[in-house]
């Protein structure tokens, strides 16, 4: 990217995926030690109740899909989007790392935008309500399990940011 295309972005700095960190946000899907428990005559080990899905309005009810994003680009972030009656829940499905861009709910506050870098064995479930930016794969093509919601209403909302956002990573 020429600096000429960056000119005037504001630099948002990229950290480290934990749960704690990410908690104001939903959750971090990751397989933690010492937190399972054995199942299946001691052959599987479970890891239990990772995420809270949501699923409110007409008809709500969970689907499954697979998300396959383009690698990301360095290019400038523009916008950023929410689902007002349902969580989203993404699970890297090629074990790359990828980039996880949120702000709380309520009116964006492009003040409070924060940037993880998520590894490739760890998920994210944005709360309904989180605003955050489209999926943000890195080194290639990659495919993402998503538990979405589907339902009567439409439940996307975007919004065009005031400036342009270059992550730092």
């Amino acid at each position: 990217m020429s600096s000429a295309t960056s000119q005037g972005a504001r630099r948002l700095k990229v950290r480290p995926l934990t749960q704690q960190a990410f908690a104001p946000f939903g959750q971090v899907i990751e397989a933690r030690p010492g937190e399972s428990f054995e199942i299946n005559q001691g052959s599987t080990e479970r890891y239990h109740n990772l995420a809270e899905l949501e699923f409110s309005g007409s008809a709500a009810r969970p689907i499954i899909n697979i998300f396959r994003g383009q690698a990301y680009q360095d290019a400038l972030l523009a916008l950023m989007e929410y689902h007002p009656y349902g969580s989203q829940l993404f699970m890297p499905l090629n074990q790359r790392p990828y980039l996880v861009v949120v702000a709380p709910k309520g009116e964006l506050n492009e003040d409070e935008i924060c940037a993880f870098l998520a590894q490739g064995h760890q998920g994210v479930n944005y709360a309904a309500g989180v605003w955050h930016h489209p999926l943000l794969a890195l080194e290639q093509t990659s495919d993402f399990l998503v538990v979405d919601r589907a339902g009567d209403e439409a439940n996307c909302v975007e919004q065009s940011l005031s400036q342009f956002i270059q992550l730092d990573y």
